[in-house]
């Protein structure tokens, strides 16, 4: 629910022209393929195999990930109950979401045109 509702936000932020297109794009990228991080890595637990380091899993979330890692969580049931891990995961969300609110500011905008012209 959380990353529909964010993901609908920064669509319409799109739409709207508060924020490139590529912003939204690279959050919808970056949430599947932090999805699939956390199946593999769940595939990888049950079968005793190589695992992905919970750092690569909050580094991808503090990237933009975050929505495709929260719906892995719940629906995968993948690194949902592991408090220490949850705890530096809120984190990298509040983080993220810290970074969009800057970029709906002046010099967020400024530097947004600045990458993507």
């Amino acid at each position: 629910m959380l990353s529909g509702l964010f993901l609908s936000a920064l669509a319409l932020s799109a739409f709207l022209g508060q924020i490139p297109l590529q912003v939204f794009g690279g959050y919808l990228v970056l949430g599947v393929i932090t999805f699939s991080a956390y199946g593999l890595d769940k595939r990888a637990a049950r079968r005793g195999k190589w695992r992905t380091r919970e750092s690569t899993l909050h580094l991808l979330a503090l990237l933009g990930g975050w929505p495709g890692a929260l719906v892995a969580q719940q629906t995968l049931r993948h690194k949902s109950s592991k408090h220490s891990f949850r705890l530096v995961f809120w984190i990298t969300v509040i983080l993220n979401l810290a970074i969009v609110l800057w970029f709906h500011t002046a010099e967020g905008r400024r530097y947004l045109e600045s990458v993507f012209g």
